[in-house]
């Protein structure tokens, strides 16, 4: 048993905190994923670079600068800009009344949440990966399927919902779930940026009471435990949806 000197409440919430970073950068990320998968199957030229771009360069940056990069430089970004639109509209409103003096109203600053720093950039590198991992199931679904919707008479969107969605997920379900569990595990770089998840939380107490093994092995715990449901969840909804292939 391990004792956690009373930091027990402590990394709980840490860890519910990991979960909410996780699914709420999966929806993200499926959302992207599902967008670059539509774009780079599309017979829009112009769609289909932007998407190899965004594939290309995400895949190809580590997960770690990512997040520095979208953090420390959206912020500086972010705040330029807002400093920016303000002088514009402070000359261009001084310029129309001279004899009134006016300011903007926009913030002059504004401090970019970790969480919500962590939830866009995990989303966003996952979307690449989603991305990848959807449009294999779309191409494995036979395309004559889809030409004998359209010749009942059915929209787009009708047979997507009713063809092509059922089939491509019981495609992408494995890549799916190994792209969750890497996912899961890749929230732990959020503690980088200040957010007080469960392994900033076990790295401070592990600092304060020199008990480094029993905080981290807490935490790898608390990992596995998560990939093991999350496994086995994975499991019973590819039995679901391979059911009518046995």
């Amino acid at each position: 048993m391990l004792d956690l000197q009373g930091y027990e409440a402590s990394i709980f919430k840490g860890a519910v905190l990991t979960i909410e970073v996780a699914l709420l950068s999966l929806l993200l990320a499926m959302v992207l994923g599902m967008l670059g998968a539509l774009a780079k199957l599309a017979p829009y030229r112009w769609a289909r670079a932007i998407a190899t771009l965004y594939t290309t360069v995400i895949r190809g940056i580590p997960d770690l600068v990512l997040m520095m990069l979208i953090f420390f430089g959206g912020q500086i970004l972010l705040n330029n800009s807002l400093y920016a639109i303000n002088e514009w509209l402070n000359e261009w409103f001084t310029a129309s009344d001279p004899s009134h003096e006016w300011t903007a109203y926009l913030p002059d600053y504004i401090d970019v949440s970790p969480f919500i720093a962590g939830v866009l950039t995990i989303g966003f590198i996952f979307g690449a990966y989603m991305a990848e991992t959807f449009r294999g199931a779309i191409m494995a679904v036979d395309q004559g399927e889809m030409e004998a919707a359209k010749a009942y008479g059915m929209s787009g969107p009708m047979a997507f919902r009713r063809i092509l969605l059922p089939q491509m997920i019981r495609h992408a379900l494995p890549g799916f779930g190994n792209n969750w569990l890497v996912l899961l595990k890749t929230t732990a770089l959020v503690s980088i940026i200040g957010l007080e998840d469960m392994v900033r939380v076990s790295s401070l107490a592990a600092g304060s009471t020199k008990m480094p093994f029993t905080f981290y092995m807490s935490v790898a715990i608390i990992f596995l435990l998560f990939t093991s449901i999350s496994t086995g969840f994975l499991k019973l909804v590819e039995r679901k949806f391979s059911i009518h292939v046995r």
